[in-house]
């Protein structure tokens, strides 16, 4: 079918914000493979006049950045849609205390402070963008009228205060010529867990009179992998209303290495459904949370994948074909960058478990999630070592990207299997080969680690605003000292300075089957609420 809308939502509100000419290449990069829509996601990360603690030190977008970017892409045929938040997801600017708070990330419906903000968004967002559709956000606010709303208020079922905060919106927005696209997961919270999916069903009068008319909802699903349940969601929502929007994922948010190929296999059968139910306006999303550490140019096979085939373009060799034309790497070598989440994870692309991550800050010593480990996978790195390198010499302007992963790698192929191999050795009180992974691992680790940094550093520098990247020092830089601070412990248990090493005496309890969501997330890193919101 002839699409409407294929639209990528850039995010930049979890620590990266792209720089100006960084979108400006991004951007005519997706107008040439299927894009006709960007949508950039600003929590707070855009100047608005009035408010001077509005994305404080958040390396934010200004009024003029925006209409630069706006000018740009309208001139290659692309629509910048405004993408913000006009409910929760909002706890960098709410703490500041400019905003009418409910609860920690919500702002307080019925407030009159609530909506001389969202005028002024709305003032803001028409003086940048030419565009009159603007997605207003309103997902995941399940403490809805649980905090102030509640104390001031009598209990409201929050299905009923959102639609009413609905209306006001949609009455300013009026003023402004906007129409309103909005996150559906509030209205099937009674039904359904958020990120999931549930059978066909009539839905309730109560949820299919929460939207008022003319509001556009959008169906976002990350992990679904079969047309038929796609299918049943969009039949869900029809009952909503008779225009959806369904959103995908480009997944990139679990760390600094992608999910292509599981992009690719959650997206495709949506596409197919959507293909059925006549849903011809199609958003991926590329989210950035704890950190956007991932390069959104390490994304590009399911960028493409996903483009060509919403764009009509189904034959899979065809697609292959086209990517190396256009990037002068094969589709299947340029994929490679999904291996350093390989370990553990069993068939390629079937699942979004990220190793490489939580391996990385797995603690040597406290490494709960070193139940999840398979000694037996500990060569997958020198393997993604020799395969990366390969790439990267002839990876042209992308070279940069392997760089980063490859020493990724090579640091995950002294630590994967670090913690384990250390308990092993003391409990079995094996000081001979406590002194063998002192010299060959944990010595080489610290100058891995810098040259890790380093090239995590160039990455992020070609691609985005500086302001971020103290996060990543401030992480790398911990690891780093625990390294260190873990290697002079050991050499002094081994010397007999200390007669002991507390934490190495404790067994690992398992957290669960790996293959269930607590060990796909590992020890998920939460980033100071200065740079992020989840």
């Amino acid at each position: 079918m002839e699409r409407k809308t294929v639209c990528a939502l850039i995010d930049c509100s979890r620590n990266a914000v792209m720089t100006v000419p960084s979108l400006k290449k991004f951007i005519t990069l997706l107008s040439e493979i299927g894009y006709n829509a960007v949508m950039l996601y600003t929590e707070d990360t855009y100047e608005l006049p009035g408010y001077k603690l509005f994305g404080y030190m958040r390396g934010g977008y200004t009024k003029a950045e925006l209409k630069e970017l706006d000018e740009f892409a309208r001139g290659l045929g692309v629509e910048m849609i405004p993408c913000v938040q006009m409910l929760a997801h909002l706890t960098c600017t709410i703490r500041w205390g400019e905003l009418p708070r409910d609860t920690e990330d919500i702002l307080l419906v019925d407030d009159e402070g609530t909506y001389k903000y969202i005028e002024t968004v709305f003032e803001t967002m028409s003086e940048c963008f030419s565009t009159r559709r603007m997605h207003i956000g309103l997902d995941e606010a399940d403490l809805l009228g649980r905090g102030r709303f509640l104390r001031t208020h009598d209990y409201e079922p929050q299905l009923s205060i959102l639609r009413r905060h609905m209306e006001k919106i949609q009455k300013i927005a009026s003023k402004y010529g906007y129409s309103l696209i909005v996150w559906s997961d509030m209205f099937f919270n009674d039904l359904v867990v958020p990120g999931h999916s549930i059978d066909k069903v009539e839905l309730p009068d109560y949820i299919k009179n929460s939207l008022p008319e003319g509001i556009i909802p959008a169906y976002w699903d990350y992990y679904t992998t079969t047309e038929e349940k796609y299918d049943a969601m969009l039949y869900n929502h029809r009952q909503l209303s008779k225009d959806v929007w369904y959103t995908g994922c480009i997944w990139g948010w679990k760390g600094i290495v992608p999910h292509n190929k599981f992009s690719i296999r959650t997206i495709r059968p949506a596409i197919d459904a959507c293909d059925k139910n006549g849903v011809n306006n199609i958003v991926v999303a590329m989210w950035g949370d704890d950190g956007a550490e991932c390069s959104h140019y390490s994304q590009l096979p399911s960028i493409y994948y996903v483009g060509q085939y919403a764009s009509g373009v189904h034959d899979e060799g065809e697609i292959k074909a086209g990517f190396e034309k256009k990037f002068g790497i094969p589709f299947d070598e340029y994929i490679c960058v999904d291996l350093p989440n390989q370990p553990g994870s069993g068939k390629w692309g079937e699942h979004f478990k990220n190793p490489a991550k939580y391996m990385l800050y797995s603690d040597y010593f406290n490494g709960y999630n070193d139940y999840s480990v398979n000694e037996a996978d500990e060569h997958i790195y020198t393997e993604c070592i020799a395969k990366l390198d390969g790439i990267a010499s002839y990876g042209g302007e992308y070279s940069y990207v392997f760089e980063a992963l490859a020493a990724l790698c090579r640091v995950l192929e002294k630590k994967y299997t670090l913690g384990v191999k250390t308990r092993r050795a003391y409990k079995s009180g094996d000081k001979q080969e406590l002194g063998r992974l002192v010299a060959e691992r944990y010595e080489p680790l610290s100058e891995l680690i810098r040259d890790f940094h380093s090239k995590f550093s160039v990455q992020w520098h070609k691609e985005n605003h500086p302001s971020g990247f103290d996060v990543q020092d401030l992480r790398i830089g911990g690891l780093l000292a625990r390294t260190e601070s873990c290697l002079r412990r050991l050499k002094d248990y081994i010397d007999g300075s200390v007669d002991s090493i507390p934490e190495l005496e404790v067994d690992i309890v398992p957290l669960g089957n790996v293959g269930e969501s607590r060990s796909i997330m590992g020890p998920y890193l939460y980033t100071p609420n200065r740079y992020t919101s989840t």
